[in-house]
């Protein structure tokens, strides 16, 4: 009988222990993903977010001169839609262990195939891609869960920013896309059937870069021969004002103008405007 009231006894521990386990709180360090078109790719980092919680993080939580996963639980990843360019490094597209080591004055940042494994514990220094240093800095707040941002500088370039406690590290993303997409212009220009979108693009396009010119003028005048809206003489206006025709530039302006208060586009108002201060009307 006491045999049986033992084995009853273990029974009800077990199913108690079984019972705790059940119960879900909120994970110490929640994870966290984070996605930002740069230039004609995508940057996704996965990553989670330990807290301060009132200990000393870097040069004591965190050692230094250690290889550190660069948050919590598994190791950070990052991955690249396409080709992009690391801290001046060309990175094939793929998805890599972010590592880091961080140091008072330097740390250094590793980019390793491995970006599966749970920590660093089995980090393979043979399995790094690139590995470059950079210069932490101090925050401008404390911060007390550590956060991995993506700071635009413009549509093409990116900065990756490692933020804990009072210290944050960043690198720089960037993709190089104008010989593709002038590549691009030169294919979809010389097919028969160039639609009024394509030519559009494609005279902004060279505006916005500043290049052909005469090029771009003759594909914004093909946009207003199939459609007279506000938008296309603004096209004209703009390109013809950059190259310095003003004769050219402030007919288009004007029809614009017109068109443009009549649909209370404030934005094509302003444009117009500044084709006018451009041409000092």
């Amino acid at each position: 009988m006491k045999h049986f009231n033992l084995k009853l006894f273990i029974i009800f521990i077990a199913v108690s222990i079984s019972g705790f386990a059940q119960i879900n709180t909120p994970p110490a360090s929640p994870s966290a993903t984070i996605t930002q078109g740069v230039g004609l790719t995508k940057v996704t980092i996965d990553y989670s977010r330990p807290s301060v919680k009132g200990r000393k993080i870097f040069g004591d939580l965190v050692p230094f001169g250690k290889v550190w996963r660069t948050g919590a639980n598994k190791i950070t990843s990052i991955k690249f839609d396409d080709e992009v360019i690391v801290n001046g490094t060309t990175i094939k597209a793929g998805s890599y262990g972010l590592y880091t080591i961080p140091n008072a004055t330097e740390w250094t940042v590793i980019l390793n195939t491995d970006d599966k494994q749970w920590g660093s514990y089995g980090y393979d220094e043979k399995k790094d891609v690139y590995r470059f240093k950079v210069k932490p800095a101090k925050t401008k707040y404390f911060v007390e869960q550590m956060a991995i941002e993506i700071e635009g500088k413009n549509p093409t370039t990116a900065h990756i920013v490692i933020k804990w406690e009072n210290t944050e590290a960043r690198f720089k993303v960037e993709q190089e896309v104008d010989a593709r997409i002038m590549a691009e212009i030169a294919e979809k220009t010389s097919k028969p059937d160039v639609s009024i979108d394509t030519y559009f693009a494609a005279a902004d396009y060279y505006y916005q870069k500043g290049v052909y010119l005469d090029k771009a003028l003759v594909w914004a005048n093909k946009v207003i021969e199939q459609n007279k809206e506000y938008w296309a003489y603004q096209l004209v206006a703009r390109v013809a004002a950059k190259q310095g025709n003003c004769a050219v530039a402030l007919p288009n302006a004007e029809k614009s103008m017109e068109l443009a208060k009549k649909a209370g586009d404030d934005a094509y108002i302003k444009l117009n405007q500044a084709v006018f201060a451009q041409c000092k009307k």
